[in-house]
């Protein structure tokens, strides 16, 4: 199959990239008559770009959907296969004699690649994160129907072939698993998208193809330079990175601006700064302007009250402007020119040794671990972000500000977008800056030991350097990280304080000596580390081949306390064991999995398949637990899934519905509300540790999102749906918050109020006990000193105030379960209703928790709450709560527990007809209570109907024979 297509004349080109009308510019993407074939063309098929081969192979009817059912591994062929990708006929794509050059700007190739133009081959690509450029001006000569072919080999196969090269490491080999029987384990070798061949949490597809957009250029006499990278750093006079700078001096405005093509003697640049309503703030020459290697830099000083600062969600407004920069020659012409979106702000990731100060405050030795922003520590409440798709094409806007939303309602502020993905694109940042996500970025090496040789070293410094430069303009990027768990590795296996081996000394020359010097070289606003998991350094030199002395396991004491925390545990016996978490500066990453509901698996398994253990749901995860490598793959992932149930069976009621998809679904569930709690009691640890000698600043659980229906940890289904977890960790991320903290050894329960606002909040706490019928039980509590709260009727009630992002104990039990059983109770039939009202600039902050003995939902006869569902009218006030959305896209549901309380009150729409998010879900009701909740419509293709299929549940229900 051929389909040719022309494109307008040169003459014509629109330019879409610079400013100036002289510009030659086109989106070769754009065109319509792409195909792509396989090396002998016994499969041709119409392509549309950006793209990547299962795609066009998959709307041509070749494949069936990758992600359904065994597909994945059913289509291995295809990653297994070379591809090539073939324009239309590019009419008007030629050289002349006037001098003019043409170039070919390919924006993102994934990733083994060599391409032709006129049958002449050009160039070849072996980074899925580089932009390419190529002159193609002499290829064209003569060349009167030109076609471009990018052949695009198969990146397992590659990655393999290295791997028996001279330029492989028999250890790397042995390290990562790779050899002949694994190919997709040598994917060390490939400067790619790493979970393209496969995770726990994504399939093995190793996509390839055309990614991003293809442009060709034209220059010529008027219109002689294209700029294909631009850096803007803003940074106050004097900052550094990795140190707090000075808040009180001027900013610099630094833009330097890499271009093919020739600038006059002379050439200068001009800022011009202006608001989001068009106002022009400043508009100027940039000082100290010089050329070199093909890049134009030039800076100025802006004053504090020209511009107003950028704050993250939740700390304040997110202003931004329009940076545009002429490139003038020296008869104060335009050359060309770009622009560019900006915010003011500074963000420091805090590393600095605890003051004695700090220590005099009860923070205990060692360093800091914190991220600033203007000069203020936050507490950075958020999620781990990774690729929302396997194939990064389809990520769309609406998409990307779905889950952006999430975030945001979510109470959440930071993304740590995590490495071995991809580095996000642009619009995405800019997606960030308005809504004020912070993102914690990551350069693309994760979990393994990566190549040295010289072809590697310059590979990996090219492509940081592009990043760097391209994204250093977006006020939400927080850090740069050399990759994940990395300093975690070579501690656990490879570390020797006196001789490092060769391992080691790899790792110390990738990302402690280039990747951070790439950073240095290129921008003072950011800081750097290593690895995400990083106990720190002992000194920074700029000037030292190691800017950064790490200080690996150098403690000062056993009560120091240097790095952030990254902590799984698959043993559910210890899940509500508090001495089992890590205590640490910052959370970075935690986690359990749990399924996706029942509506998500019908879009990709056979209703045949809906049962916990059956092969479709076993083929689709991937989670394997540790220590069984030598078991076979579908045993490997039923003890994956075993770790769930079997959390489920030891801490709540066991599903035995007779109906096998009415069970499937209760466990579904089941495995959530586990998930959802085991998170809870980790948020809550982790900020309660802010007002703690830990001084813990950060809670980024494992993960946002998904892309394939699987059991994960994911908090957003890969079909938009929200698991039990995202609604539970946006309650616990409220800005003040109460919880209980109960000592399994001792027995003894903490009650605290937690608040992570700028300034001291005067707050109520109000206790209420009662049993499961709601009759109330009086159990006194303690104050944190023994003294007495208050008590009116059969609350107790004390008011206390918390500190600028800090945590107050306000009552306590020494012995909880002495003083239950004192008063005739039992244990599994008392239940704790925390209440919070906290007041901070005018703004009212409330909060309630519920607590019950940790094994009590397994091990008592629940109650029939009797939950009462009632649609009710969209009535005038009843929308006030949910911002940004119109009444006629609210569906209002009152929830009533008429008989008892209930446990993980769980709303589900069953139908995939209709799209949206709930104001609340996952809560508990005391009986008597009603809830109402908002249900905000995205899409809606059952006219309405879809209302007739929500049904409510609780922990109740996993007690019934029937649904």
């Amino acid at each position: 199959m051929e389909i040719q297509g022309s494109l307008s004349p040169l003459t014509d080109f629109a330019p879409p990239v610079a400013f100036s009308p002289a510009h030659r510019v086109v989106n070769l993407s754009g065109l319509s008559g792409w195909i792509l074939h396989n090396a002998n063309h016994s499969i041709s098929v119409p392509a549309q770009l950006p793209s990547e081969q299962y795609q066009d192979l998959y709307s041509a009817g070749v494949i069936a959907d990758p992600l359904y059912g065994f597909n994945d591994s059913i289509e291995e062929w295809v990653q297994m296969t070379n591809w090539t990708y073939t324009s239309p006929i590019l009419a008007g794509l030629h050289s002349s004699d006037d001098g003019s050059q043409i170039w070919l700007v390919f924006e993102g190739l994934d990733t083994f690649t060599s391409i032709e133009i006129c049958n002449k081959t050009i160039g070849k690509t072996n980074n899925q994160f580089r932009q390419y450029l190529f002159d193609v001006t002499s290829a064209l000569d003569s060349c009167t129907e030109p076609r471009l072919s990018v052949a695009f080999f198969s990146a397992a196969e590659v990655a393999y072939a290295t791997s028996t090269s001279s330029r492989a490491q028999p250890k790397w080999n042995e390290i990562n698993s790779c050899s002949a029987d694994n190919k997709l384990g040598c994917k060390i070798y490939a400067r790619k998208e790493q979970n393209d061949f496969g995770w726990d949490w994504s399939p093995s597809l190793v996509p390839a193809g055309p990614w991003r957009p293809i442009y060709a250029v034209q220059l010529t006499c008027q219109s002689p330079v294209y700029v294909t990278n631009t850096l803007i750093d803003i940074y106050r006079e004097g900052q550094l990175n990795n140190m707090p700078p000075n808040q009180i001096v001027p900013w610099v405005f630094n833009a330097s601006l890499d271009f093919i093509g020739e600038l006059p003697n002379g050439a200068s640049l001009q800022l011009t700064l202006t608001d989001v309503h068009n106002n022009t703030i400043l508009k100027r020459l940039l000082c100290g302007v010089y050329i070199s290697n093909m890049t134009i830099t030039g800076s100025t000083t802006i004053d504090d009250s020209k511009v107003q600062l950028w704050w993250p969600s939740g700390f304040g407004e997110q202003p931004l402007y329009y940076a545009r920069i002429d490139v003038i020659d020296g008869d104060k012409n335009e050359i060309t020119a770009i622009e560019r979106r900006v915010g003011f702000r500074t963000i420091v990731l805090n590393l600095n040794p605890v003051t004695e100060v700090q220590q005099s405050a009860g923070i205990a030795p060692g360093s800091n671990w914190h991220f600033e922003i203007n000069g203020d520590e936050i507490y950075c409440k958020g999620s781990n972000f990774v690729p929302p798709d396997v194939f990064w094409p389809r990520a769309n806007e609406t998409r990307i500000r779905r889950l952006f939303e999430f975030v945001v309602k979510g109470n959440q502020n930071m993304l740590r977008v995590w490495s071995s993905g991809a580095y996000l694109a642009d619009w995405i940042y800019n997606m960030a800056d308005e809504m004020g996500i912070l993102l914690w970025s990551e350069f693309q090496f994760s979990d393994a030991e990566y190549p040295t040789d010289q072809s590697y070293l310059a590979n990996y410094e090219a492509e940081v350097y592009y990043n760097v430069r391209h994204l250093n303009n977006h006020p939400s990027l927080a850090v740069w990280v050399g990759g994940n768990e990395l300093e975690q590795i070579q501690l656990a296996y490879f570390f020797n304080a006196t001789s490092p081996k060769e391992i080691m000394l790899q790792y110390q020359l990738v990302f402690e000596e280039i990747l951070i010097k790439c950073v240095y070289a290129n921008t003072r606003s950011i800081s750097y580390i290593p690895s995400s998991t990083y106990n720190g350094y002992l000194r920074l030199d700029f000037n030292s081949t190691r800017p950064q002395l790490p200080r690996y396991e150098n403690r000062s004491s056993t009560e120091a306390i240097y790095s952030d925390t990254d902590y799984y545990n698959y043993d559910a016996t210890q899940a509500f064991n508090l001495s089992s978490y890590p205590i640490g500066r910052f959370a970075n990453e935690f986690g359990f999995h749990s399924m996706p509901s029942l509506q998500s698996w019908e879009t990709e398994v056979t209703p045949d398949q809906f049962y916990l253990t059956s092969p479709a749901v076993v083929h689709h995860n991937r989670h394997y637990p540790f220590g069984i490598s030598n078991k076979t793959i579908t045993e490997r992932s039923l003890a994956g899934i075993a770790e769930m149930t079997d959390a489920v069976r030891l801490w709540y009621p066991t599903p035995q519905l007779s109906s096998p998809a009415a069970n499937f679904s209760a466990w579904i569930y089941a495995t959530q509300v586990f998930q959802a709690d085991f998170y809870q009691h980790q948020i809550a640890f982790y900020r309660r540790g802010s007002g703690l000698p830990e001084r813990q600043l950060g809670s980024l659980y494992w993960q946002l999102e998904d892309l394939w229906v699987a059991p994960t940890w994911s908090s957003i289904e890969a079909t938009g749906r929200q698991k039990l977890i995202y609604y539970a960790a946006k309650d616990i991320y409220r800005p003040v918050i109460g919880y209980g903290y109960y000592n399994i050894s001792t027995y003894e329960l903490q009650v605290w109020v937690t608040s992570d606002l700028s300034r001291e909040v005067v707050a109520t706490a109000t206790l209420d006990w009662f049993d499961w019928n709601g009759q109330p039980l009086s159990i006194k509590a303690e104050g944190p000193n023994y003294e007495q709260p208050y008590i009116r009727n059969a609350s107790q009630i004390a008011t206390v105030k918390v500190g600028p992002i800090n945590s107050t104990q306000v009552f306590r039990y020494s012995n909880l379960i002495e003083s239950l059983q004192a008063k005739g109770h039992l244990p599994t039939n008392a239940i704790l209703r925390l209440s919070v009202l906290g007041r901070f600039m005018g703004e009212v902050y409330l909060h309630t928790s519920f607590f019950t003995v940790p094994g009590s939902l397994a091990n008592t006869t629940l109650p029939d709450p009797g939950l009462v569902l009632v649609q009710t009218p969209a009535a005038h006030g009843r929308t006030a709560s949910i911002q940004g959305s119109e009444t006629s896209n609210i569906v209002i549901f009152d929830i009533t527990a008429t008989k008892a309380t209930a446990a993980w009150v769980w709303l589900n729409y069953q139908t995939n007809a209709v799209t949206g998010y709930w104001s609340e879900n996952g809560f508990w009701l005391a009986k008597g209570e009603t809830k109402t909740v908002y249900f905000t419509v995205w899409e809606d293709w059952s006219s309405g109907k879809w209302v007739q299929t929500v049904e409510v549940r609780s922990l109740w229900n996993n007690t019934r024979t029937s649904k």
